[in-house]
Formats: C-alpha cells, sequence, structure tokens
C-alpha cells in the first residue's frame, strides 16, 4: 500500500467501550509493516518516546499506530476503573482496528509498562512477529515502585490519589491486585515472536536488570540493545531516533514480506535489491549495504543480527561505529572469547574480562618488532583487565594467549582478499 506521510488523527472503541485517541504515523510510500506502540505508565501517545520513536520508524517503511490507554491523554474513560488487564485488552483492541481498517500489525513496540503491555499482549494478536521493548519491567508489580508513598493508603482505604508526571490520578486496590496476578514470566517465555529489549544502563525509574529478567526469561530468537546514556523518557532526540534505527533494521528480519531486506532509514529497496539482500542471511556472512538515512550510515547484518556503522560527526552523523571501531570490536571480542574458553578448560577463577583497544597510525622506525623500517604503519594498542584470583604466572600465560585468538592471528598474518562485482 502507498501512503502520503503523516500522523492523521482517528479514534476507535476501546476494551471498555470508550473511544481511545490515536494517531497513525505512516510512511512516504510503501507501508511494508504495520506495528503498535504502547505508552508508558500515565503517559501519552505524544510522549517523546512515543512520538519520536513512531515518526522515525516510518523512515523504514513502518507505519505505527500510537494511541492513549482507556482514560489518558485524550481517550475518553475514567482511569480508575483500568488496570493491567484493560491495557492488554485496549491494544487487542487496537490491534483488531487496524487489521479492519488497514492491515493486521506484525511488530508491538512498548515502552515502560507498555513494554510489559505488549509482552502480555502478543499471545492475543496472532499477526505479531515481532516485540521490542524499551526500558520495560519484567513484571507489571514493578509499578509498585512508582506508588510506593501510596502503597499502604491504597491498602487501608482501599484507594489514593497520587500525582505521577505533574497530573493526578485515583489509583485503586484493584489496579495492584490485578498487576500481582499476571502470569507475566510464563507470557515471556512463551512468547512466540522474535523478541528485542531495549534498556539504559543508567535508567533511574526501571534499573536495567528488570532487561536481564526479560532477556533470560525469553527464548530465540532475542536481542539486546543498551541504550548508552539515555533517560528513562528518550527525552534526548538522538537516543529515540537510535531506538527507531535499530528497531527499523531488526525488526525487517521478521516483519516484513518475503524478500524485503531491513532498511534503517530512506526509501525501501527496489525488488531486485531486497533480493539480493536476502539471499545471505546465514550466520557467518555479512551483508553491508547504505541504509539511506545520512550519507554515510551503513546497515551490518549476519543471519538474525543486524548494527549500524557510521561516520562520526562532522564527517557522518555517528549513529553508529566506524569501521575501525568495528575492526577493534572484533579484536576485543575475540580476545575476550579466547581468553574465558581458556579459563574454562584451565579451570581458573577469572571473574571477568575487560579488553580496552584504541588504533592509530605511527612511524614504523617507533615500532621495534616490525619489517617495515620507514613511513607510517597502523598500530594498535590493546589493554586487558583479568578480575579473578590468579598468580602472576596465570595472568602472564593468559597474556600469551590473547595473542593467539583467532582475529588477532588474522590481523597479524598476510591478508587475500578477493573483490567482485555481484
Amino acid at each position: 500500500m502507498n501512503y502520503t506521510a503523516g500522523s492523521p488523527r482517528m479514534e476507535f472503541p476501546g476494551s471498555q467501550g470508550d473511544a481511545l485517541a490515536a494517531r497513525l504515523d505512516l510512511p512516504d510510500g510503501e507501508v511494508r509493516a504495520y506495528a503498535l506502540f504502547a505508552h508508558c505508565f500515565s503517559c501519552s501517545k505524544d510522549v517523546f518516546a512515543a512520538s519520536r520513536v513512531s515518526k522515525a520508524l516510518t523512515a523504514s517503511g513502518i507505519a505505527v499506530l500510537r494511541f492513549d490507554f482507556t482514560g489518558l491523554g485524550q481517550s475518553d474513560g475514567d482511569f480508575s476503573n483500568t488496570n493491567f488487564s484493560s491495557n492488554i485488552d485496549d491494544l487487542v483492541s487496537a490491534a483488531d482496528f487496524l487489521r479492519k481498517n488497514y492491515q493486521a500489525p506484525r511488530i508491538l513496540i512498548g515502552h515502560s509498562l507498555g513494554g510489559s503491555a505488549v509482552l502480555a499482549a502478543a499471545h492475543r494478536i496472532a499477526s505479531v512477529r515481532a516485540v521490542a521493548t524499551i526500558a520495560a519491567p519484567a513484571d507489571p508489580l514493578h509499578v509498585k515502585e512508582l506508588l510506593r508513598e501510596s502503597v499502604e493508603t491504597i491498602r487501608e482505604q482501599g484507594f489514593a490519589e497520587v500525582q505521577l508526571g505533574g497530573r493526578r490520578f485515583n489509583i485503586q486496590e484493584q489496579f495492584l491486585a490485578d498487576a500481582a496476578a499476571q502470569p507475566q514470566a510464563e507470557r515471556i517465555r512463551t512468547l512466540g515472536a522474535a523478541l528485542l529489549v531495549m534498556h539504559s544502563p543508567v535508567d533511574q525509574i526501571v534499573s536495567v536488570d528488570e532487561a536481564g529478567k526479560i532477556f533470560s526469561l525469553a527464548r530465540h530468537p532475542k536481542s539486546f540493545v543498551a541504550l548508552d546514556g539515555a533517560d528513562h523518557l528518550l527525552s534526548r532526540r538522538e537516543d529515540s531516533q537510535f531506538a527507531a534505527d535499530i528497531i527499523g533494521a531488526w525488526a525487517g528480519r521478521y516483519a516484513f514480506e518475503e524478500n524485503q531486506a531491513p532498511s534503517v532509514g530512506g526509501a525501501a529497496p527496489t525488488r531486485n535489491e531486497a533480493q539480493d539482500a536476502s539471499v545471505v542471511r546465514e550466520p557467518g556472512i555479512v551483508t553491508v549495504q547504505e541504509s539511506g538515512n545520512g550519507s554515510f550510515q551503513q546497515l551490518i547484518s549476519s543471519g538474525h543480527h543486524a548494527v549500524l556503522a557510521d561516520e562520526p560527526t562532522p564527517i557522518g552523523t555517528d549513529t553508529g561505529l566506524s569501521p575501525y571501531e568495528l575492526l577493534l570490536a572484533g579484536l576485543g571480542a575475540c580476545t575476550s572469547m579466547t581468553l574465558r574458553m581458556y579459563a574454562q578448560r584451565k579451570k581458573l577463577d577469572l571473574q571477568k574480562v575487560s579488553v580496552r583497544l584504541a588504533h592509530s597510525r605511527i612511524h614504523a622506525e617507533d615500532c621495534a618488532n616490525c619489517e617495515t623500517t620507514s613511513g607510517k604503519i597502523d598500530h594498535i594498542e590493546r589493554s586487558i583487565t583479568l578480575t579473578g584470583n590468579l598468580s602472576d604466572e596465570q595472568r602472564n600465560r593468559m597474556l600469551e594467549i590473547a595473542d593467539k585468538c583467532p582475529v588477532h592471528r588474522t590481523l597479524e598474518s598476510e591478508i587475500s582478499i578477493t573483490s567482485t562485482l555481484a
């Protein structure tokens, strides 16, 4: 289907019969998949995380319906009569609205408690192929943390008026009882869709430990992406843009029609381009293609994994690792994995490995062990930190083992690269 880009306002009946206000963010051109976005607790469809992520996803050809849950934002209804179960029902109603009027949603995206809601609703929406959570708690009862000063009052008199995000809400005891009764762990274990967990390590509202719980419960295919430096609401535009870029690239593996390759931004590829890109999806085969978002952003994919690469500002838009940073990442990952395998085989008390790498160009005469004696050469500085109860002899041996990692050997050996035009 082709539509004119924009965010038309609309409404549909919610689970309790009230009119729910919604916006449908549409791409300029072909719609490759429809998604539902569930906002955070006491928020609305227009909160930064919802509006910015949804609009940014249109660049990947994803149309996103975001709506206000019953009693919130511009939707009708009494919030005090709602609970986590009614939020799930509202999501199912939204999916039915899309299915009847546009196309059934293949992607569910939820922020904070909305993330918990999409994990719960996925089982009831047959069309869903991919679920992405942003800063979501593993258990909906985590909402008690936001209400902790009022929990005792709610238990004593059956309700309490609380202030959240500058607004006052009437929270009833049934709300907490409903959250406590949710079989959320079992839902995550039996999700039946690809899962992307996104969370900031410095989130002060919902700890990143919650993301770890979700990830450990879920079955493959599953992925985790750290929203480094972001706050809980993704207040900075670059954080919401990064989240949207990752979701757009990842969702293409699961939610787009057959022979549609993932795209991070810009125009959708032609059918021939999509067919070419979809040929090599087996693990170990890496494909790199321009995303169309900025001058240099690249989508790198292998199997069911996708990452972004870019040049730093001012040359590029700094939305991913630079080519040399990716090279260093490969060496660092190989180093750490090799040391872990050695420690397991030798039964060493190695608790953690950390590798810090930097690339530079140095004068050849400054390199004591290099065959090249003039001009400049590439130099990689690698610093390895080993945490654990290890003797000096064991540490020195592990430093020797680090030099034996396959990527290290490849970089120091003669390399043959054959290039052809596909």
